[in-house]
């Protein structure tokens, strides 16, 4: 017998939204495999008004919008951790968001969150598959040449790092391609839908995301 899990996904920015929803859709799909019978996984991007709304308070509504709109049954909440450990973040956005929706209605708030918090930010993520991200940018020098030969974890400023990449490479894409400048926003989508998750296996805050899937999939009885 096939189930369905609807799941959404509530990010920081548009950009994120590019790469890590076929992320999140992997993933699930990945852990499914795991359950007993056939899963229907449908993802779907929550989108709300932020302005004058805390993190909590935006939670609650991507909570609320996503039950009337959609059905969810899981939440994937990201926020960027902007530091070298996601305990911060944790403390302060993520336990409190899950706090606030463990005391309401479950028929008008979906309460199962999985949170995604990339360590520094999302851009090290992109930094998971180095060929990957060569290819596209279009560039044959090595990792060492380019920096990308540390933990992508302890990069400082993964996005920054990619636009130096971009920029430094730029002229000798301008001589063999003709077009428009590559931009970091046309790296997003790319990456989230060619990266393989065995890559993203190594890095912390992806074991951490993956492990709240699995513990979601329990309480909800698929696993």
């Amino acid at each position: 017998m096939n189930r369905q899990l609807f799941a959404g996904l509530f990010t920081e920015g548009t950009t994120d939204v590019r790469f890590l929803e076929p992320i999140v859709e992997k993933t699930l799909a990945e852990i499914a495999f795991e359950c007993k019978g056939n899963i229907e996984i449908e993802v779907k991007t929550i989108e709300i008004v932020k302005t004058n709304l805390n993190f909590v308070e935006q939670v609650q509504e991507a909570s609320k919008k996503g039950i009337e709109d959609f059905g969810i049954m899981l939440l994937c909440v990201h926020t960027d951790a902007d530091d070298i450990t996601d305990r911060q973040v944790r403390q302060s956005k993520i336990q409190p968001a899950k706090e606030f929706l463990s005391c309401l209605d479950e028929n008008r708030f979906c309460k199962i969150v999985a949170a995604i918090i990339p360590i520094q930010m999302t851009e090290a993520w992109m930094l998971a598959d180095t060929t990957l991200l060569k290819e596209q940018i279009g560039t044959t020098q090595s990792d060492a040449e380019l920096g990308l030969h540390r933990n992508p974890e302890e990069v400082n400023n993964p996005k920054n790092l990619i636009r130096e990449i971009i920029r430094a490479t730029q002229a000798d894409r301008k001589q063999r391609q003709r077009g428009r400048e590559l931009d970091i926003s046309d790296l997003y989508q790319i990456i989230g839908q060619s990266l393989e998750l065995s890559s993203l296996e190594r890095l912390s805050s992806y074991q951490n995301f993956k492990q709240e899937v699995r513990e979601a999939l329990i309480t909800l009885n698929f696993l």
